[in-house]
């Protein structure tokens, strides 16, 4: 039978057993509790349903235990029954449950919480409306303590309304879900302030963001449409310039120039030890490509502070090289590239590569103009950088700039010598020729 709420009784925590104070009434409890536990040890949740129902109705502010169990007994039964009538009595029960508990034990917020999970387990397609509210509740009540499961059930409950009933608008799908990843977002800050893991976290933000997409045609025009107005209104607002840097990403227009503002916005806000690698990495790239070399360099630096693994650390000196580089400042660039061999040895290839391209590029720079052998020795020495890189094409490249036979004959130079090149290079290299 359906469980009927009892009467008025007084606010408790239900921390503490609460025996009935009438002698006959809590020999009777004591009985039902052996019972009902007796029972659930036995593997037979059935027989514990009647004394359980008895406490409830009876003594329901025995203890917080009588509700877990009494949620477990329920559940457990709506899902064995067969007979739709009879299992939808279960729910019912179900439900209540959790009503009571709220209503004699407190703790409304986490107990709505638990009692929304149950709901949406058999009822959200049956009774999506009802699914929605339970949850808009649930968030109001909780706010950032909401179990984390919540913000993926939430979304899939609005995708379940805008399927069936499509009583949602773009607008107020948009306002439940910026809710919902700010509350992500805190979950996040906190969970990293403890020293706890986040991919969780991150992977249901993912989730979320999925979703969101087969609710509400998220792409470039609608960024520039409903959101880039409000970002212009308000440039601070760090959750909207997370939403449209998520969006402009998955839409594939990074080289907007929306998306690289809200990167930095999102950059700025975030205390110096919290930064992102990937984010002051990936900008400061989109700019080196639109050859604006000094906000590359100043987020590729940021960067260079972000990350710790060798790998990034090794990919952000290699493109801070190639700044140095482009200014005409070689010997600056050698030092980056140099660093990010000896912090990554998976960047050692690429390192020693764009080294031989440095001397490649230095024989103007170079070249004293008195002898060929001595002013060709750069391209010796980059086909060694190259050979170092497994660069065969650049190194056959230099190769075919090597001196000449005749060239070396003319100063006494014999294949196999060591000899030193000056000028900013300040390296040896062994004699070859081109023939």
């Amino acid at each position: 039978m359906v469980l009927i709420l009892g009467g008025n009784t007084s606010f408790a925590q239900c921390n503490e057993v609460k025996w009935p104070t009438d002698p006959e009434m809590k020999a009777k409890a004591e009985e039902k509790k052996v019972l009902y536990e007796d029972a659930l040890k036995g593997g037979q949740v059935k027989q514990a349903e009647k004394p359980l129902n008895w406490l409830l109705v009876n003594v329901p502010e025995l203890h917080s235990s009588l509700y877990i169990y009494g949620a477990d007994v329920f559940d457990q039964l709506a899902k064995a029954e067969k007979n739709p009538a009879r299992k939808q009595v279960y729910i019912d029960s179900l439900m209540i449950v959790y009503d009571m508990r709220i209503k004699n034990c407190g703790e409304e917020g986490p107990v709505t919480n638990r009692k929304a999970f149950s709901f949406l387990q058999y009822n959200l397609q049956s009774k999506p409306a009802e699914s929605l509210a339970i949850m808009d509740k649930t968030l109001e009540l909780n706010g950032n303590d909401v179990i984390d499961a919540t913000l993926i059930y939430y979304m899939q409950t609005m995708k379940v309304n805008k399927g069936k009933l499509n009583n949602l608008t773009d607008e107020q799908v948009l306002e439940r879900y910026d809710k919902l990843v700010n509350i992500a977002d805190a979950k996040i800050k906190k969970a990293q302030s403890e020293g706890k893991n986040i991919d969780k976290l991150k992977k249901l933000k993912e989730d979320m963001d999925e979703i969101l997409i087969s609710l509400v045609k998220v792409d470039c025009d609608f960024v520039k449409k409903n959101l880039e107005p409000k970002f212009r209104k308000d440039p601070t607002d760090i959750s909207l310039a997370k939403k449209i840097f998520n969006f402009m990403l998955q839409g594939k227009c990074t080289d907007e120039p929306l998306w690289l503002e809200a990167g930095e916005i999102i950059l700025k806000a975030t205390p110096a030890a919290e930064r992102d690698c990937g984010l002051a990495k990936n900008l400061g790239i989109k700019y080196l490509v639109k050859e604006n070399y000094d906000k590359a360099e100043e987020l590729l630096k940021e960067a260079q502070g972000a990350c710790s693994e060798a790998n990034d650390k090794g990919e952000v000196l290699i493109y801070l090289g190639s700044i140095e580089a482009k200014k005409g400042n070689k010997s600056g660039a050698r030092d980056l590239y140099r660093q990010a061999a000896a912090s990554d040895p998976a960047s050692a290839k690429e390192a020693n590569v764009r080294i031989g391209l440095l001397y490649y590029s230095s024989f103007n720079d170079c070249a004293k103009k008195v002898n060929q052998a001595d002013d060709r020795l750069v391209y010796l020495l980059a086909a060694d950088y190259f050979q170092r890189g497994g660069d065969s094409k650049n190194a056959a490249n230099a190769k075919e700039n090597f001196p000449s036979r005749e060239d070396i004959f003319l100063v006494n130079y014999k294949v196999g010598d060591s000899k030193q090149i000056g000028c900013w290079i300040g390296e040896s290299t062994t004699i070859r020729t081109r023939d």
